[in-house]
Protein backbone atom coordinates (compact mmCIF):
# COMPACT_ATOMS: atom_id res chain seq x y z
CA UNK A 1 0.00 0.00 0.00
CA UNK A 2 1.27 3.42 -1.07
CA UNK A 3 0.74 5.71 2.17
CA UNK A 4 1.02 9.73 2.05
CA UNK A 5 3.21 11.35 4.22
CA UNK A 6 1.73 12.14 7.19
CA UNK A 7 -1.80 10.21 6.62
CA UNK A 8 -3.68 8.80 9.62
CA UNK A 9 -3.04 5.58 10.83
CA UNK A 10 -6.75 3.59 9.00
CA UNK A 11 -7.80 1.49 12.00
CA UNK A 12 -10.49 -1.66 11.03
CA UNK A 13 -12.12 -2.56 14.51
CA UNK A 14 -13.76 -5.96 14.59
CA UNK A 15 -15.62 -7.40 17.11
CA UNK A 16 -18.75 -8.97 18.09
CA UNK A 17 -19.88 -6.46 20.61
CA UNK A 18 -20.80 -2.94 19.62
CA UNK A 19 -19.97 -1.36 22.80
CA UNK A 20 -16.31 -2.38 22.52
CA UNK A 21 -16.34 -0.78 19.18
CA UNK A 22 -17.66 2.03 20.35
CA UNK A 23 -15.40 2.47 22.85
CA UNK A 24 -12.29 2.03 20.92
CA UNK A 25 -13.40 4.12 18.20
CA UNK A 26 -13.31 7.24 20.66
CA UNK A 27 -10.22 6.68 21.53
CA UNK A 28 -8.94 6.41 18.70
CA UNK A 29 -10.92 9.30 16.61
CA UNK A 30 -9.22 11.00 19.61
CA UNK A 31 -6.39 11.13 18.24
CA UNK A 32 -4.83 13.36 14.74
CA UNK A 33 -2.80 10.51 13.45
CA UNK A 34 -5.71 8.17 13.56
CA UNK A 35 -8.95 7.24 11.81
CA UNK A 36 -11.47 4.21 12.59
CA UNK A 37 -12.25 3.52 8.63
CA UNK A 38 -14.20 0.35 9.33
CA UNK A 39 -16.06 -1.36 11.82
CA UNK A 40 -17.23 -5.30 11.36
CA UNK A 41 -19.21 -7.50 14.06
CA UNK A 42 -17.69 -10.80 12.73
CA UNK A 43 -14.83 -12.27 11.19
CA UNK A 44 -16.57 -13.20 8.34
CA UNK A 45 -17.63 -9.61 7.58
CA UNK A 46 -13.85 -8.18 8.07
CA UNK A 47 -12.45 -10.88 5.90
CA UNK A 48 -15.18 -9.38 3.28
CA UNK A 49 -15.06 -5.77 3.77
CA UNK A 50 -11.57 -5.06 4.52
CA UNK A 51 -9.89 -5.79 1.29
CA UNK A 52 -11.79 -3.12 0.01
CA UNK A 53 -10.34 -0.30 2.22
CA UNK A 54 -6.95 1.07 2.64
CA UNK A 55 -6.52 -0.51 6.10
CA UNK A 56 -3.47 0.00 8.23
CA UNK A 57 -4.06 -1.79 11.31
CA UNK A 58 -6.75 -3.80 12.46
CA UNK A 59 -7.84 -4.70 15.64
CA UNK A 60 -9.72 -7.92 15.65
CA UNK A 61 -11.16 -9.99 18.63
CA UNK A 62 -10.15 -13.95 18.88
CA UNK A 63 -13.59 -15.14 20.01
CA UNK A 64 -16.41 -14.04 17.29
CA UNK A 65 -19.55 -16.01 15.77
CA UNK A 66 -19.32 -16.82 12.15
CA UNK A 67 -15.78 -16.31 11.24
CA UNK A 68 -13.48 -16.74 14.66
CA UNK A 69 -10.18 -13.94 14.78
CA UNK A 70 -8.16 -16.41 14.07
CA UNK A 71 -9.36 -17.32 10.45
CA UNK A 72 -10.16 -14.24 9.45
CA UNK A 73 -6.57 -13.12 10.34
CA UNK A 74 -5.71 -15.91 7.68
CA UNK A 75 -7.71 -15.16 5.41
CA UNK A 76 -6.91 -11.57 5.11
CA UNK A 77 -2.83 -12.64 5.36
CA UNK A 78 -3.49 -15.30 2.52
CA UNK A 79 -5.64 -12.75 -0.10
CA UNK A 80 -3.24 -10.11 0.32
CA UNK A 81 -0.02 -11.34 1.09
CA UNK A 82 3.15 -8.91 2.33
CA UNK A 83 0.42 -5.85 1.35
CA UNK A 84 -2.27 -7.30 3.97
CA UNK A 85 -2.72 -4.74 7.01
CA UNK A 86 -1.05 -5.29 10.29
CA UNK A 87 -3.60 -7.68 13.14
CA UNK A 88 -3.74 -6.85 16.52
CA UNK A 89 -5.30 -9.40 18.21
CA UNK A 90 -7.94 -8.41 21.09
CA UNK A 91 -8.47 -10.82 24.00
CA UNK A 92 -10.14 -10.39 27.65
CA UNK A 93 -7.53 -13.54 28.86
CA UNK A 94 -3.83 -12.76 29.19
CA UNK A 95 -3.51 -16.85 28.49
CA UNK A 96 -5.43 -17.46 25.65
CA UNK A 97 -4.63 -20.46 23.78
CA UNK A 98 -5.91 -18.98 20.49
CA UNK A 99 -3.96 -16.00 20.32
CA UNK A 100 -0.48 -17.89 19.02
CA UNK A 101 -2.20 -19.76 16.71
CA UNK A 102 -3.25 -16.32 15.33
CA UNK A 103 0.33 -15.35 15.51
CA UNK A 104 1.50 -18.13 13.81
CA UNK A 105 -1.47 -16.92 11.25
CA UNK A 106 0.19 -13.62 10.29
CA UNK A 107 -0.90 -11.62 13.50
CA UNK A 108 1.27 -8.91 14.87
CA UNK A 109 0.59 -9.32 18.28
CA UNK A 110 -2.19 -8.57 21.14
CA UNK A 111 -3.28 -6.76 23.56
CA UNK A 112 -5.85 -7.45 26.30
CA UNK A 113 -9.18 -5.76 26.04
CA UNK A 114 -8.35 -3.80 29.61
CA UNK A 115 -5.28 -2.70 28.32
CA UNK A 116 -5.01 1.40 29.25
CA UNK A 117 -5.83 3.48 26.10
CA UNK A 118 -2.45 4.66 25.81
CA UNK A 119 -1.27 1.79 25.72
CA UNK A 120 -3.77 0.31 22.48
CA UNK A 121 -2.66 3.66 20.81
CA UNK A 122 1.10 3.04 21.53
CA UNK A 123 0.46 -0.63 20.12
CA UNK A 124 -0.88 0.64 17.07
CA UNK A 125 1.33 2.96 15.94
CA UNK A 126 4.18 0.22 16.97
CA UNK A 127 2.60 -2.43 14.42
CA UNK A 128 1.74 0.66 11.85
CA UNK A 129 5.87 0.64 12.37
CA UNK A 130 6.70 -2.38 11.05
CA UNK A 131 7.00 -3.66 14.57
CA UNK A 132 4.96 -6.41 17.00
CA UNK A 133 3.45 -5.70 20.19
CA UNK A 134 5.51 -7.84 21.79
CA UNK A 135 7.40 -6.11 24.81
CA UNK A 136 4.81 -7.06 28.26
CA UNK A 137 4.86 -9.65 30.05
CA UNK A 138 1.81 -10.62 29.52
CA UNK A 139 2.80 -11.69 25.83
CA UNK A 140 5.99 -13.23 27.11
CA UNK A 141 4.01 -15.31 29.27
CA UNK A 142 1.14 -16.72 26.63
CA UNK A 143 3.94 -17.71 24.39
CA UNK A 144 5.45 -19.89 27.39
CA UNK A 145 2.02 -21.36 28.42
CA UNK A 146 1.16 -22.38 24.57
CA UNK A 147 4.80 -23.46 23.93
CA UNK A 148 4.57 -26.18 27.07
CA UNK A 149 1.37 -26.98 26.50
CA UNK A 150 1.12 -27.39 22.92
CA UNK A 151 2.72 -30.04 20.47
CA UNK A 152 5.71 -28.00 18.25
CA UNK A 153 4.56 -27.35 15.12
CA UNK A 154 6.20 -25.73 11.89
CA UNK A 155 5.77 -21.55 12.07
CA UNK A 156 3.44 -20.97 9.32
CA UNK A 157 4.15 -17.59 7.73
CA UNK A 158 2.34 -16.81 4.66
CA UNK A 159 4.11 -14.38 3.09
CA UNK A 160 7.32 -16.16 2.64
CA UNK A 161 7.94 -18.71 0.40
CA UNK A 162 10.68 -20.49 2.89
CA UNK A 163 8.33 -23.33 3.77
CA UNK A 164 8.78 -25.67 6.48
CA UNK A 165 11.75 -27.54 5.29
CA UNK A 166 13.76 -23.38 4.85
CA UNK A 167 13.01 -22.32 8.34
CA UNK A 168 15.57 -24.64 10.30
CA UNK A 169 18.43 -23.76 7.29
CA UNK A 170 17.55 -20.11 7.43
CA UNK A 171 18.48 -20.67 11.27
CA UNK A 172 21.31 -22.90 10.74
CA UNK A 173 22.96 -19.88 8.22
CA UNK A 174 22.36 -17.02 11.66
CA UNK A 175 25.44 -16.01 12.58
CA UNK A 176 26.46 -16.43 16.28
CA UNK A 177 25.67 -12.51 17.07
CA UNK A 178 22.44 -13.13 15.31
CA UNK A 179 21.28 -16.12 17.60
CA UNK A 180 22.27 -14.21 20.68
CA UNK A 181 19.84 -10.98 19.31
CA UNK A 182 17.50 -13.72 18.36
CA UNK A 183 17.29 -15.42 21.79
CA UNK A 184 16.92 -12.20 23.60
CA UNK A 185 14.21 -10.99 21.75
CA UNK A 186 12.40 -14.44 22.38
CA UNK A 187 13.02 -13.36 26.33
CA UNK A 188 11.50 -10.32 25.69
CA UNK A 189 14.07 -8.02 25.39
CA UNK A 190 13.66 -4.02 23.99
CA UNK A 191 16.51 -2.66 21.84
CA UNK A 192 17.90 -0.86 24.23
CA UNK A 193 17.81 -3.52 26.77
CA UNK A 194 19.74 -5.80 24.34
CA UNK A 195 22.29 -3.24 23.51
CA UNK A 196 23.31 -3.29 27.05
CA UNK A 197 23.45 -6.51 27.25
CA UNK A 198 25.34 -7.21 24.11
CA UNK A 199 27.43 -3.58 24.87
CA UNK A 200 26.46 -2.72 21.74
CA UNK A 201 24.94 0.19 19.89
CA UNK A 202 21.40 0.46 19.81
CA UNK A 203 21.50 1.11 16.02
CA UNK A 204 23.64 -2.00 15.78
CA UNK A 205 20.53 -3.97 16.96
CA UNK A 206 18.44 -2.36 14.91
CA UNK A 207 20.65 -4.06 12.02
CA UNK A 208 20.56 -7.17 13.32
CA UNK A 209 16.68 -7.21 13.90
CA UNK A 210 16.54 -6.45 10.20
CA UNK A 211 18.45 -8.65 8.75
CA UNK A 212 16.84 -11.60 11.37
CA UNK A 213 13.89 -10.53 9.54
CA UNK A 214 15.14 -10.91 6.18
CA UNK A 215 16.60 -14.33 6.89
CA UNK A 216 14.01 -16.04 8.13
CA UNK A 217 11.52 -14.44 5.61
CA UNK A 218 9.10 -13.49 8.93
CA UNK A 219 6.95 -9.98 9.19
CA UNK A 220 7.41 -8.95 12.18
CA UNK A 221 9.30 -9.33 15.97
CA UNK A 222 6.54 -11.19 16.99
CA UNK A 223 7.03 -13.73 14.64
CA UNK A 224 10.92 -13.93 15.48
CA UNK A 225 9.38 -14.75 19.22
CA UNK A 226 7.54 -17.84 17.87
CA UNK A 227 10.37 -19.15 15.76
CA UNK A 228 12.91 -18.55 18.67
CA UNK A 229 10.22 -21.00 20.80
CA UNK A 230 9.12 -23.83 18.07
CA UNK A 231 12.63 -24.37 16.87
CA UNK A 232 13.98 -24.58 19.98
CA UNK A 233 16.40 -22.05 20.52
CA UNK A 234 14.35 -20.53 23.59
CA UNK A 235 13.29 -23.22 26.24
CA UNK A 236 9.82 -22.09 28.06
CA UNK A 237 10.59 -20.72 31.43
CA UNK A 238 14.22 -20.02 30.70
CA UNK A 239 15.87 -16.73 32.27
Amino acid sequence: MTETPGAPIRVALVDDQQLVRAGFALVIGSQPDMEVVLEAGDGAQAARLIPSYQVDVVLMDVRMPQMDGIAATRALIDAAGPGAPRIVMLTTFDLDEYVLAAIRAGASGFLLKDTPPEDMLAAIRTVHAGDGVIAPSATRRLIEHVATTTPATELTEPSGPTGSTGVPDAVASLTARELEVLQLIARGRSNGEIAAELFVAEATVKTHVGRLLAKLEVRDRVQLVVLAYETGLVAPGAP
